[in-house]
């Protein structure tokens, strides 16, 4: 996990003008994207374009990728709090994208699970979210799309790893 500087101040980073230009420089890209992807909603392109918003698409690939689950494990999972799944995920069910059952070991813990109908949809915007990608980066080799892949993951999970030790740590004092 990355560490936090004693007196919390991140600004201490930099240390020459070449860093902290180089990191200024991130910090603007890591704006453009987000708000790059904020216009776009990264929703592909056809007919699924924006047809699904992120925290759905977020809820339902999780869903996917690691089977049936508790809100608690869902929400510990996604790094957000139960009644933020809980609020996310009642529309879903409403949609029947995802089914609520009994766990099958406590009959009176629910457990959510993707629908048949959910595993459709989500297939249709990763369908549309990857020929969005590979629109994006019709002109980059292989190895470079498997190492911005690699990066945006390690920052991903950097960024989550330090917000999540920030929380922690509680307010500045």
């Amino acid at each position: 996990m990355p560490s936090i500087p004693a007196n919390s101040d991140l600004s201490k980073a930099a240390e020459t003008p070449a860093e902290a230009g180089l990191l200024d420089a991130l910090q603007h890209q890591v704006a453009v994207f987000a708000r790059r992807a904020e216009q776009t909603r990264l929703g592909g392109v056809g007919q699924a374009r924006n047809s699904m918003d992120r925290a759905a698409y977020l809820l339902l690939n999780r869903l996917d990728l690691e089977g049936p689950m508790g809100v608690k494990a869902l929400a510990g999972g996604m790094g957000i709090d139960s009644s933020t799944v809980t609020r996310q995920v009642a529309p879903l069910v409403d949609g029947g994208l995802v089914k609520r059952t009994s766990h099958p070991e406590d009959g009176r813990a629910v457990v959510l699970a993707l629908s048949p109908r959910g595993q459709a949809r989500l297939e249709e915007v990763r369908s549309s979210r990857r020929e969005l990608m590979a629109r994006v980066t019709d002109d980059w080799t292989e190895e470079e799309r498997e190492s911005f892949t690699a990066l945006l993951t390690r920052f991903n999970v950097s960024l989550s790893e330090l917000m999540g030790a920030v929380a922690e740590a509680g307010p500045a004092s």
